[in-house]
This record gives structure tokens, C-alpha cells and sequence, in this order.
């Protein structure tokens, strides 16, 4: 309703109270309208009057509290300065690498070695300054997102941060990357790249480097004798929950890297959920740290399920798997040395 302003006669109502108003009588269509105007508001609305106040004023108590006396609030102030960095939606939970969306939501969850967590990068962040959050070093983060550099990430970017198991190990005189490389079970390749060096010539006696997934011998003997075992194809739930991920398929090895247990069966099985969640990782190419195509998939008890070498990945980030359900396909991507699933447990008994 759009009101002349030469219809507007004032009434000042005047108080020694706590507060004021001031009353405007409003003539419109020749029917008179009184309301009710704070007098801290009545500046701006006597800005519409074209004729000057009129003296014939009365006076009359209000009680209506004055804004300028108020009491004003406070903000509140979260002592944990790493879950109140903000960021697009971060979403970690118990130290899982969390992600609520394709691009970009993510969650920042309490620390843990064991958990894989995602993070968004955010505008001024460097890698360094990420790498210190979640207490790995920037090799870690650069090796599993195929990152050749630390200047490559850009806001917005999602990272996958994967606590990386693995040996360090001094350089002794006569040692070749090779040789290293048997003695831990390594991989040359991903020994180069993680360490940041473009070929074996840069190596030096006294050097420490990084074996990323190497396991000392005594370890690796006990992986290597596992028998391959023929898993029934029942799809009940064990003790600790899970459903088999590959009904029928034969486990190939044991517990290993990070409470994980290998199983094989033709190119392109289908892989199921052990159990309900939602999919926080879901790597649909790159080498991605060893893993290859790889799901992850967070559940309700706070554990973690992992799928590597995938051949497809059926599932989304973001997506909410029932247990069973298909999440992608058996394949042969990233460090593998034939079609196989790799199967870790994090944060809970791994009962293959």
C-alpha cells in the first residue's frame, strides 16, 4: 500500500519510562489509522513528512524496552580450532576421510593414524599448511592424489588424505634402488615418487627414504605364506557385521598393509558393500597412492571399509549403500600384480 506523504499528521507521545514512541495517525481514503512507531525508528519515517511537527503533542508512558539498552550477544567461541576452521561442509568423522559430495564437500574428523579423511582446500591454503593438520607430510598427500607438485591444488579441490603405512630407511653404501626396493617389498616407482626424485641417480649414501607400503621381512613372510582359502558363497553377516564383500572368491592373502586381506575371482565380479554407509571416496582413475579405482565407504559404527583395484565403480561420492549392494567391479588398476580385490577394515576387526 503506497501511502501520500502529505496525508500523515504526527501525535508525539512523550515518556519518562524506559523507551518512546511516537504515534502516527495515517488518513487513508478518509479512514484515520493510528500506529505505533519507536521513536528510534521515528527519524527515518518523519524523513517522509513534507510539513514540519505540529506543537499539539501529549504525553503518555510506554513500556516497550529501548533497543539502545539492550544487552548485546556474545559469539560463541569453539576452543578445537580444527573443527571450527569452516570450509565447504567439512565432514570427517573419528578421523575418516570424509566427503559429502563430488566436488568440493568434505569433513575435517578428529585425528587417527588408521582413518582415511578428505579434505577441501580452501582459498590461502597451501600444502604444507594441510599436510600439518592432518599430521602427515606433503609427499603423503601428494603421492596418493597424483599430484606432481605442491602448486597444483586450487581451492576447491578435494584431497584424499591416506595415513600411508610404510619404512624409512638409510641409505647404506653399496645399495641400489633396487635392492631397496626388494628388501621392503617396495615398489621403485613409488619409492621415486614419493620421495620426490626423478630417477635412481639422485640417490646418496646417508640418505633416508621413505618406503611407502613396505613392510619389514618378518612381516611380509607371514603375508606371503597365507594359502589361498575358498570362501563360502553365503552372504551372512559375521560376527563383527560384514557380509563378504566377493561371495565365492578366494582369498589370496592374508592381513596385511592397513587390515587389509586380498581375494580373487574373474575380471569384472561384482564387489559388495560389507555393510550400510555412505560413499566417501570414490576414485574412478589414477594411481591413487597404489590403490588404483578404489571405493571407500563410511558406516554408522564408525569403521571404514576400502575396495581397491577396481575395474568400475558403480557408486558416488555421497551415495548411501545398503549392505550387499553392488559398489563396482573386480579389476587389476593401481598397484597390483593381477585381478584381485583389495579389502582393508579400518577402525574395526577385519573378519576375512
Amino acid at each position: 500500500m503506497r501511502l501520500n506523504h502529505r496525508l500523515i499528521k504526527h501525535t508525539l507521545e512523550d515518556v519518562e519510562g524506559p523507551g518512546r514512541s511516537i504515534t502516527h495517525q495515517l488518513i487513508y481514503g478518509g479512514v484515520a489509522v493510528a500506529i505505533a512507531v519507536p521513536l528510534f525508528a521515528h527519524a527515518f519515517l518523519g524523513g517522509f513528512a513534507s510539513e514540519p511537527q505540529t506543537a499539539n503533542a501529549t504525553a503518555t508512558f510506554v513500556n516497550e524496552p529501548s533497543a539502545a539498552h539492550m544487552a548485546l550477544l556474545s559469539a560463541a567461541v569453539n576452543p578445537d580450532t580444527v573443527t571450527a576452521r569452516g570450509g565447504a561442509n567439512i565432514s570427517v568423522q573419528d578421523n575418516a576421510l570424509l566427503s559429502t559430495g563430488p566436488i568440493g564437500a568434505s569433513e575435517v574428523a578428529p585425528q587417527d593414524s588408521t582413518q582415511i579423511r578428505v579434505y577441501t582446500v580452501r582459498e590461502g591454503d597451501s600444502l604444507s599448511q594441510v599436510a600439518e593438520m592432518f599430521g602427515v607430510t606433503t609427499n603423503t598427500i601428494l603421492w596418493a592424489n597424483d599430484l606432481p607438485r605442491a602448486t597444483q591444488i586450487r581451492p576447491g579441490d578435494t584431497l584424499v588424505i591416506l595415513p600411508v603405512a610404510g619404512v624409512q630407511h638409510k641409505i647404506a653404501a653399496g645399495e641400489t634402488l633396487s635392492s631397496i626396493a626388494k628388501k621392503y617389498d617396495g615398489n621403485t616407482d613409488e619409492i621415486l615418487s614419493y620421495n620426490q626424485m626423478d630417477d635412481a641417480s639422485e640417490l646418496n649414501v646417508g640418505d633416508t627414504l621413505i618406503i611407502p607400503g613396505g613392510t619389514v621381512r618378518s612381516v611380509q613372510a607371514r603375508a606371503a605364506s597365507a594359502k589361498p582359502v575358498k570362501i563360502s558363497g553365503s552372504t551372512a553377516a559375521s560376527s563383527a557385521g560384514f557380509v563378504h564383500p566377493v561371495p565365492g572368491g578366494v582369498r589370496t592373502q592374508g592381513i596385511h598393509g592397513n587390515n587389509g586381506v586380498d581375494f580373487a575371482a574373474g575380471h569384472g565380479t561384482t564387489i559388495r558393500a560389507a555393510a550400510a554407509g555412505e560413499v566417501i571416496v570414490s576414485k574412478s582413475s589414477g594411481w591413487n597412492g597404489g590403490y588404483g579405482q578404489y571405493v571407500v565407504i563410511r558406516h554408522n559404527n564408525g569403521s571404514q571399509t576400502l575396495y581397491a583395484h577396481l575395474s568400475q565403480n558403480y557408486v558416488g561420492v555421497g551415495a548411501y549403500v545398503a549392505q550387499g549392494e553392488a559398489v563396482g567391479a573386480m579389476g587389476n588398476t593401481g598397484r597390483s600384480t593381477g585381478t584381485h580385490l583389495h579389502f582393508e577394515v579400518r577402525g574395526a576387526r577385519n573378519p576375512f
